[in-house]
Formats: C-alpha cells, sequence, structure tokens
C-alpha cells in the first residue's frame, strides 16, 4: 500500500515509499536520490504560474477533499525550493488545493529542484494523465511545449500516451476563434466539434457556425456538414482550394519526414489533382548540394 499523509499529520504506510508508480514514472530521476521526499506546511507552498489548468471543478475538488480526509493523500504533490524555505509547485495543484479544503496543515511532497521548460513539462504531464485538462487547456500546454520548449510533436505524443495526429489536432484547435474556444472549453461542443469546424477557413463562418452547433445541438458530422457546405460556397466564389482536416494532418507528417529526411525546411501544399511539395534555397547550388547527397546517399 502506498503511503498516505492524513488529517491529523500522521504518515501511514509501507515506510516513506508514497510516490506511486505512476508519479514515479513521470519523474524519471536519472540520478539516485535526486528526489527529496518531505512533508510540507501548505503555507509555504506557492502555486505554479506556469500550470496550464486554469479551472477546477469545485464539486471534484470537494469530492476529493472528503476523500483525504477519509483516506489521507495516497500521492505526494512536486514542489522545487525556493529561496526562504518556500516551495512553488510543480504538480499535484488539485491535490494541494483539496489538501487546503480538507484542513490539513502539511501535505507530502517530493521535493526537486527544476528548470522552468521541465516544471512546465511535468505539470502538463501530471494534468493530461491524470486530470483530464479540458481539450483547449490541454492544447495550449502542447503548444507551449512545442513552440516555446523545442519539444517534437513525436515525442511529446510518447510522453502522454497520444499519437502525433492526435497531438497535432489539439495544437491545431488555437486556431478557432475565442468565441469557439469558450464552448468547448465549457463543454458546450466537443474537441470533434472543433476539428469539424476547422474544415472551414473563414473565421467569421467558424464563429457563427459554432454558435449554432452549441445552440441546435448538432452532432459532430452535421457540425462538419455544415462547415463543408460554408467552405466550398467560399471556395466556389473565391476559387481557393479547401481540404479536409485529416488530410491537412496527413501532410503535416508527411512535411516531418521530408525535413528529418532532407535536412531541409519542407513545405506541402494542396493543388486541384493532389499535394506539391515546396522546398526553399538561398542560392542554386544549395540545391545541387542536396541533389549531389542524395545521389550518393542512393550509390550507397
Amino acid at each position: 500500500m502506498a503511503d498516505r499523509f492524513t488529517p491529523s499529520g500522521r504518515t501511514e504506510g509501507a515506510g516513506g515509499r508514497g510516490m506511486g508508480r505512476g508519479l514515479a514514472a513521470i519523474l524519471a530521476p536519472t540520478e539516485p536520490g535526486a528526489d527529496a521526499f518531505r512533508e510540507l506546511a501548505l503555507e509555504l507552498i506557492r502555486p505554479n504560474p506556469l500550470q496550464p489548468r486554469r479551472t477546477f471543478d469545485p464539486e471534484a475538488l470537494l469530492a476529493l477533499s472528503e476523500s483525504i480526509r477519509a483516506r489521507g493523500v495516497l500521492q505526494p504533490i512536486v514542489v522545487r525550493p525556493l529561496a526562504g524555505g518556500r516551495f512553488e509547485l510543480v504538480a499535484g495543484e488539485r491535490r494541494l488545493r483539496a489538501a487546503e479544503l480538507a484542513g490539513l496543515e502539511r501535505i507530502p511532497a517530493v521535493v526537486r529542484d527544476t528548470e522552468d521548460g521541465e516544471r512546465l513539462e511535468l505539470a502538463l504531464m501530471e494534468n493530461v494523465a491524470r486530470e483530464d485538462l479540458n481539450p483547449v487547456e490541454e492544447a495550449r500546454a502542447c503548444a507551449t511545449l512545442v513552440d516555446d520548449l523545442g519539444i517534437t510533436k513525436e515525442e511529446l505524443g510518447r510522453r502522454i500516451g497520444k499519437s502525433r495526429v492526435a497531438v497535432s489536432n489539439l495544437i491545431r484547435l488555437l486556431g478557432l476563434p475565442d468565441e469557439a474556444l469558450e464552448l468547448i472549453a465549457g463543454g458546450e461542443l466537443t474537441e470533434g466539434h472543433g476539428r469539424a469546424l476547422l474544415v472551414s477557413k473563414d473565421q467569421s463562418t467558424r464563429r457563427a457556425l459554432a454558435a449554432r452547433a452549441a445552440g441546435e445541438g448538432w452532432s459532430v458530422r452535421e457540425t462538419e456538414r455544415e462547415a463543408r457546405r460554408a467552405d466550398e460556397g467560399a471556395a466556389t466564389r473565391g476559387g481557393s482550394i479547401s481540404i479536409h482536416p485529416d488530410l491537412a494532418d496527413a501532410m503535416g507528417v508527411a512535411e516531418d519526414a521530408l525535413t528529418t529526411a532532407l535536412g531541409r525546411d519542407v513545405r506541402m501544399r494542396p493543388t486541384r489533382s493532389g499535394v506539391r511539395v515546396e522546398m526553399e534555397f538561398e542560392t542554386p547550388k544549395e540545391a545541387f548540394d542536396l541533389a549531389e547527397r542524395l545521389l550518393r546517399r542512393r550509390a550507397a
């Protein structure tokens, strides 16, 4: 049984081994003794400013606090040390808030000295694996990891148990207008609805369709059909090309594969008859050198 810290302040369990298999797997310390297990006063812990979660269900927090009163804290939070004997939360904000509601004065914690990138990564991993961020919160956290910290979508997908396409789909949601994102975050529309809205390329159309989908209770299929109909009308008027989000995802995977294989940025664009592969070179010699490398590789 994992250790637990009870409201009475007494630690119960098997000799201080209360990290839990899931948390230990996420932390994956590279050196023995890298993490220190301690019991900390709640007043010494400040929230994590990089926490991707913005809202917490009050009823779920209350239920967790009642569980903590009855069974104690089954999994410690993760913190990093600050100056002056204080600590900053890395992962476990929901448990920390519930512990406060339960009346605990102290809480079990893994103390780990981490950099900002690792703090955000740990917070994301814990939330995605255990707390079920709404799709918009999860998308924003994934985008931060990919865009700001340079983690590839493939690596991020491996770390959080999702495919590269699933990660791409999440991040693409952020291209929707704020009104649509609010409906998804609030549970009035699903992630599937968001993907369907992306079939349309016009933001005002996406905004209008999102409101109708939520107000009229459209299914994902109905939403996609209406978005396609609106986009096909716009394409007919303006001569643009509309592509399905799944094709866009496939093109993204192909772009990544070609970029890795060729060592150059590759872009793919839809055409009336297929796709066009594009690469940019500053000089003709760069293109010639690439061709020579490919020929040597083929000959070998």
